[in-house]
Order: structure tokens, then C-alpha cells, then sequence
């Protein structure tokens, strides 16, 4: 491929990404539809919040770990078929081996054990896949590469989401253990078919150059050296900047309930996430295919300023049509964001490390998901003070993290697809 002189193809494209469809389809059904249905039949409904932001900020903090350790490990294998393989393969093993116990499981302990080995599990292929761009595409087509992966990540999630949510829709209604049965086994079909593919297609680059392979070297490695500014910089922007999407996604409904009081806001819901999803699915590969040619950081800044107008135009939308025109600002400020960060993140990468910088990059990424998750009280309190004032504040922390995140990325200097 790319990197070793031949011809970087079309095919390549998909080659280095088509895992990306079953990680983010995993991730979106089994967080968003599988977990919360599951976790109604061992709690009460007054418990269900509770359990599932402890359940879901769990897993987070799994993934935080096991992303930068399985990277360093993945940096420095020197299986004579490739580093990033045989992790994807032990991965992808993993997730189709503790599939079955979300339906075996008959209590909270075992279920939340058999959800906390999957995300070690798909973390196990995450942290070794998402190497592979920098791996094995050349310099000048990893913007584009970085808009596939989007694409093709964002399809995965829209569309295994939504077969799960017909899927679990039926379990929950009919009670038939046969439809939760049903899908575990579209989650592991895509992850072997994905899975299978991505082993057999991908033609990694021989390294051979040898690091420090004891274990002590290994983890000691996992420190980033933030002597490199320009890298600690942009994780606080990352961490910023993913902020809002996660408030927007959680606590949409009852912004749209509470505070919009709009007719039908589950279905209205729905609408605005369709919309969204579609808008950022349109850009992410436009996206990455500008910022090779103007540069990652103008395509950054711009995106944030972007999405912190489209949140202006949130405040000030109360009919449905203002709501989706909103949505559709957000979304593609959102889509031209998700590629830019990314290619900027694979160009930041120190050589022969990207494992293990990519894997701190996604911990960013997940501590402005867990600090997203904190807003939920914050929203209360100041509900508590003045109905509606909290969904307010609400609204200013998502326009204030995208102005922070443009402020904190013009710190860095680098621009490294020029």
C-alpha cells in the first residue's frame, strides 16, 4: 500500500477502514438500545438512569485504559504478519466469544461484567485499527482517508443501530428471548465479516526497526511526551470540542419535552437526530479531502465556529422546521469536525507510535464524554432554581466548549499536511 510505494487505491480506502463499521455499530446499538432495554429487565424503572450512567461511564473509563495500552503493545509487536493484526484478530475473537452473554446473563452483576468484556474486547481491535491509516496511507491522503473512516464509521452506527432498535423494539414488546438472540447475532456477523476482511485485505508495512520490549518498557511508553505542545494542545481541544454532541445526544428529549414543549417530542427527537446523522454523514469526506488541500487547522477552527453558530440558532428555535434547519448546521459543522481533528490527530502522531498517540487522542475524546455526562445535574440544579433555566445553561456550555475548542487549537502549530 501507500507506504510501500505502490499505488494507494480506492479499495485501499475501505481496506483500512470497513472495521470501523461493526466498532460504531457495536458501540451505538449496545449503548443506546441494547443496554437500556436490557437493564429494565433486572431494575426497577425509578433505578434506570442511574444504573445506565454508571453502567455507560464504566465502560468509558475501560476504554480510556485499554486503548493506550493495547496501542503501545500494538507499536512495539513484531509478528512477522504485521503489528496491528493480531490484535484486531484477538478483538474481534473476543467480541463474538462474550456476544452471547448479553442474553445469558440472568443478573445485573453478570450482565455488567459481559458489557465491561466487550468494551475491553472491542477496545482490543480499536486501539490497533485506528493505527492503521497513519500505517499505511501516504501523507497526502489521509485527509481523505480520515473522511472515509467517518463515513464509513457513521454508517455503521445509523444502520446496526437502527436494525437494533427494531430488533430489541420486538424483545421488549413480545418478550421472546428469540429477538435479543436475533441481535447478538447481527453485531457478530458484522464483526466477522468486518473482521475477516480487514485480516485478510490489509497488507501491513514491515517494521524494522526494534524498541524496548520488556513489559516495564511497554507501559513506562505509555506516557506522552507533552514536550510536543502542539499535541497536548490539541487533546484539550479534542476533549473541549466533543463536549456538545454528547450533551446534545442524551438530553435532546427532554430539552424538546421541558423546555420547547413541542407535540410529540420522541418522534420530533428522532427527526432532528435523522437529520443531524444525515448532515454529518454529507461533509465528513468533503471534509477530509479539503484539509488536504488548505491545511487541518483552518478546516478545524472553522468547524467549531460553525457548530457554536448553529447552537445560536438552537436558543432561538421553537418550530419544527427552525429545530431541523438547527440540526442540519450542527451536523455538518460536526461532520467537517470529525474528519479535520482526525487527520490533524494522525499527522500530530509521533513515527512508530501512533498506536499508542491515537489511543490517547480517543482518551480525550472520552473525557469530554464523561464530563458531558455531568451536565445532567448541573441542568437540574438550575431547573430547580427557574424551570427551564437549566436547559439554558445547557445550551451556553455546548456554545462555550466549541469557542474554548477553536481557541485551544490555535495553539497548535503544526499543520503537518503542509
Amino acid at each position: 500500500m501507500g507506504e510501500n510505494g505502490n499505488t494507494f487505491g480506492r479499495l485501499d480506502y475501505l481496506k483500512i477502514t470497513i472495521l470501523g463499521f461493526a466498532l460504531a455499530g457495536l458501540a451505538g446499538s449496545m449503548n443506546s438500545i441494547i443496554l437500556p432495554v436490557r437493564l429494565l429487565d433486572f431494575l426497577d424503572e425509578s433505578q434506570k438512569n442511574s444504573y445506565l450512567g454508571l453502567v455507560t461511564f464504566a465502560g468509558l473509563i475501560l476504554a480510556m485504559i485499554i486503548q493506550p495500552v493495547i496501542g503501545a503493545f500494538s507499536d512495539r509487536c513484531h509478528i512477522s504478519w504485521g503489528r496491528r493484526r493480531p490484535f484486531i484478530l484477538a478483538g474481534v475473537i473476543l467480541v463474538i466469544l462474550f456476544l452471547p452473554g448479553i442474553g445469558l446473563a440472568g443478573s445485573l452483576s453478570l450482565f455488567f461484567f459481559v458489557y465491561c468484556m466487550l468494551q475491553v474486547s472491542s477496545n482490543t481491535a480499536q486501539a490497533p485499527f485506528q493505527a492503521l491509516i497513519p500505517d499505511l496511507t501516504p501523507p497526502d491522503k489521509r485527509g481523505r482517508a480520515s473522511g472515509v473512516k467517518n463515513v464509513v464509521e457513521i454508517l455503521g452506527g445509523l444502520a446496526v443501530m437502527r436494525l437494533a432498535a427494531y430488533l430489541m423494539g420486538q424483545y421488549q414488546e413480545y418478550a421472546r428471548v428469540s429477538w435479543l438472540w436475533m441481535t447478538q447475532g447481527v453485531l457478530a456477523a458484522v464483526f466477522l465479516v468486518t473482521g475477516l476482511f480487514t485480516i485478510l485485505k490489509v497488507k501491513e508495512v514491515r517494521v524494522s526497526e526494534s524498541r524496548g520490549k520488556s513489559i516495564s518498557s511497554i507501559f513506562k511508553s505509555l506516557k506522552i511526551d507533552l514536550k510536543h505542545r502542539d499535541f497536548g494542545w490539541f487533546l484539550a481541544s479534542r476533549s473541549v470540542l466533543g463536549i456538545p454532541g454528547v450533551v446534545l445526544q442524551i438530553f435532546t428529549l427532554y430539552y424538546l419535552m421541558d423546555y420547547i414543549k413541542i407535540d410529540d417530542p420522541t418522534a420530533v427527537a428522532g427527526d432532528l437526530m435523522v437529520v443531524v446523522g444525515i448532515s454529518l454523514l454529507a461533509m465528513v469526506y468533503p471534509a477530509g479531502w479539503l484539509t488536504d488541500r488548505i491545511g487541518r487547522r483552518p478546516v478545524v477552527i472553522f468547524s467549531g465556529l460553525l457548530a457554536a453558530l448553529g447552537i445560536v440558532f438552537l436558543c432561538f428555535s421553537h418550530s419544527y422546521l427552525s429545530l431541523m434547519l438547527s440540526g442540519a448546521v450542527i451536523g455538518i459543522a460536526n461532520g467537517i469536525m470529525l474528519s479535520s481533528t482526525w487527520a490533524l490527530a494522525t499527522d500530530l502522531t509521533a513515527r512508530g507510535e501512533e498506536g499508542r498517540y491515537l489511543g490517547v487522542t480517543n482518551i480525550a475524546l472520552a473525557g469530554g464524554s464523561a464530563l458531558a455526562r455531568l451536565v445532567g445535574p448541573v441542568i437540574d440544579f438550575f431547573n430547580n432554581i427557574n424551570s427551564g433555566l437549566g436547559y439554558q445553561v445547557m445550551l451556553f456550555i455546548c456554545f462555550a466548549s466549541f469557542i474554548v475548542g477553536v481557541l485551544l487549537i490555535l495553539k497548535v502549530k503544526q499543520d503537518g499536511s503542509h
